[in-house]
């Protein structure tokens, strides 16, 4: 049984390696999990688990508190720069050392350092940095991520060093699902590894991307260069950018390449990190009490800035939560003029002592709405945010569930607008210039509060309101008729179902052959889909079993709204394939074109990874057109593709 065991083990992180660090799965998951219940049941049987064994790395019980971890090295901390007067300087200064220096040029990922420590080709332990010199042992909450190594080949003693990083896709689909969802990945790194509920760590699903060995005890190394392939060697996850520069006008290329690349990227950056390559020099040039004098960070436009907090505003969302919504000082972020910024709930302004009239501290990250990350300096005359009582907008007397507070009024006003304009969403019904202020004029003036009011507008009616001439009521009225034939993934999005976004939707449309087996269906049959849990199932019975949800269907479909199931062809011409849609195409509709390539048969992918098989490329195709060619990925054209589904 060892044996077995041992065989094992061996293939399934030959497996998770292929999977995790290479992102090329060389098996499916059913194959994977097939032996995996087979080396659970063998360790039952026998009692004994192999150190390396995969099953090690779900998370255990809860720890009771962190305990302290000294680095065998100091982890020092980057000095750095966001101009290119900096990096000349820093170029100059290294200069007089060393005549001929070469440059290293690497991402700089935003999340969480993390030490990991082998000794005897296995793996001890994991902390964080810390102070530098001590950091918290968190190797309970490390062990839930899957790319990295338990054992490596080198047999001496050695501290790897990384950041663990939460990916976009990843906090996007953990908040379809989650009660309390994550504001940014930075912020979900740091609670997943700081929490001291593994469970907790694991559900977040993290990576590591490793970049340094920060010590040996046999030094073998002698470059940066050899440093990455030492890790590389050894299983470790590395990001493939990785630049040697001749001199500092090489790295400021480099530098505006990864500006570029990292607005595609799933991963949140902030900057690029340059360093000498050779260790000797570094040896040479040495360090100041903070930093080494042989690197420095490049830090992109600044994502943080403080401001006063003039206001709180509250608003209301389609399922009647309230979010306090920050009024802020203008100023300046990422390029930007920022006026407000969001808050979570009433729990989240307690817990970061936000008062009106107090420095607040704003992070905007990747383009997403700036987020109050905390407070910064309060002043005699600041003001406690005021906890509401009633909705700001319908006065009915709210409802508290945890930390949050709901207006329990479905015909409340901005309730029924944001439940409209999601339903009319490119996402739901795609009726075309469909926005939230269309919503609010057709509610205001005409009294439409349900989906199916809208197919029962009067013309005439709306064509008497201020801008709406004759063109634009014809327009609104087209997309409302062509709104009707409606894929099923979007038709069940576009219900607005708590916690259903439109993975789950497209999840759903799948699994069930229409909308009558899908309303049927019960929790224990919806638990049986990927990635639905307790929480969705529990909506999704509830939303069916509300009478007024049901009508409401009915009415929809006596209004003519036809919903188109998939054809599922599994042996179509897009079988087995993996695509990517970028740029903008002429006859099809994204929605359109997504929809025929899994109707015969692919997988509709949002970004390029070494993963995907095709990428359909139309017009202005940017930045995943690029990867794609990098990767050797094949192309297609829009008139490629209209050859293939016609075939």
């Amino acid at each position: 049984m060892i044996n077995e065991m041992r065989e094992l083990v061996d293939k399934l992180n030959k497996y998770a390696y292929e999977y995790y660090v290479q992102d090329n799965p060389t098996v499916s998951d059913k194959e994977y999990d097939k032996l995996y219940d087979r080396l659970l049941e063998l360790e039952k049987e026998t009692g004994e688990v192999l150190f390396d064994s995969p099953t090690k790395r779900v998370g255990g019980e809860p720890i009771s508190a962190f305990n302290k971890h000294v680095h065998l090295e100091k982890l020092y901390s980057l000095d750095k720069t966001t101009t290119t007067d900096g990096l000349i300087a820093f170029d100059n200064k290294i200069k007089k050392s060393s005549v001929n220096p070469t440059y290293t040029v690497e991402y700089k990922f935003d999340g969480l350092t993390i030490c990991i420590t082998y000794k005897g080709g296995k793996f001890l332990c994991a902390s964080t940095r810390g102070n530098g010199v001590e950091g918290e042992d968190v190797t309970a909450q490390v062990l839930t991520i899957k790319s990295f190594p338990l054992t490596i080949d080198y047999k001496g003693t050695v501290e790897v060093q990384g950041e663990a990083i939460m990916r976009l896709s990843v906090l996007d689909e953990y908040n379809k699902t989650a009660l309390e969802p994550l504001k940014n990945a930075r912020n979900a790194v740091a609670g997943a590894i700081r929490n001291l509920d593994p469970k907790v760590t694991a559900k977040r699903k993290l990576d590591i991307m490793f970049y340094n060995v920060n010590f040996m005890s046999e030094k073998t190394l002698n470059s940066q260069s050899e440093c990455v392939e030492f890790l590389k060697k050894n299983g470790f996850k590395v990001h493939p950018y990785f630049k040697i520069c001749a001199d500092i006008d090489e790295v400021m290329s480099a530098i505006n390449e990864i500006e570029i690349a990292r607005k595609s990227l799933d991963i949140l950056t902030d900057g690029a990190v340059v360093k000498v390559n050779e260790f000797a020099t570094r040896e040479e040039l040495g360090f100041t009490d903070k930093f080494p004098r042989w690197a420095i960070a490049f830090k992109f436009e600044a994502e943080e800035v403080t401001t006063i907090l003039k206001g709180v505003k509250w608003q209301v969302g389609r399922t009647g939560k309230l979010t306090p919504l920050g009024l802020l000082e203008p100023t300046e972020l990422a390029g930007a003029t920022v006026r407000k910024a969001t808050l979570n709930n009433f729990g989240d302004v307690q817990r970061k002592g936000v008062k009106i009239g107090a420095r607040v501290l704003v992070r905007r990250s990747n383009e997403v709405i700036p987020e109050i990350l905390g407070t910064t300096e309060i002043f005699e005359h600041c003001k406690e945010v005021e906890k509401p009582t009633v909705c700001p907008y319908c006065k009915t007397e709210l409802a508290e569930v945890g930390a949050n507070l709901f207006c329990t009024n479905k015909r409340c006003r901005p309730r029924v607008v944001a439940k409209l304009a999601n339903f009319a969403s490119k996402g739901g019904m795609n009726i075309d210039g469909f926005s939230e202020k269309t919503a609010e004029l057709l509610f205001d003036k005409f009294g439409v509060e349900n989906f199916s009011d809208l197919y029962t507008l009067d013309k005439t009616a709306v064509r008497s309101l201020d801008g709406y001439k004759d063109a634009k009521t014809e327009n609104l009225f087209d997309a409302i008729e062509k709104s009707k034939q409606v894929n099923f993934s979007n038709f069940i999005f576009a219900l607005g179902i708590d916690n259903v976004g439109k993975k789950t939707a497209r999840d759903f449309s799948k699994r069930f052959a229409d909308i009558n087996e899908l309303m049927s269906a019960d929790k224990e049959t919806l638990l049986t889909i990927e990635d639905v849990g307790e929480i969705i199932a529990d909506c999704v019975v509830a939303y069916f079993n509300t009478a007024e949800n049901v009508d409401e269907i009915n009415r929809l479909m006596d209004c003519g709204v036809n919903i188109l199931y998939d054809k599922k062809t599994a042996d179509g011409v897009f079988s087995g394939e993996k695509v990517v849609l970028t740029g903008t195409l002429t006859d099809f509709k994204r929605d359109q074109a997504a929809a025929i390539i899994e109707s015969l048969g692919g997988e509709v992918q949002s970004s390029v990874s070494k993963k995907t098989t095709i990428v359909l490329a139309g017009e202005s195709a940017g930045s995943k057109l690029d990867k794609a060619r990098a990767l050797g990925i094949k192309i297609i054209d829009e008139e490629t593709f209209k050859v293939l589904i016609k075939t």
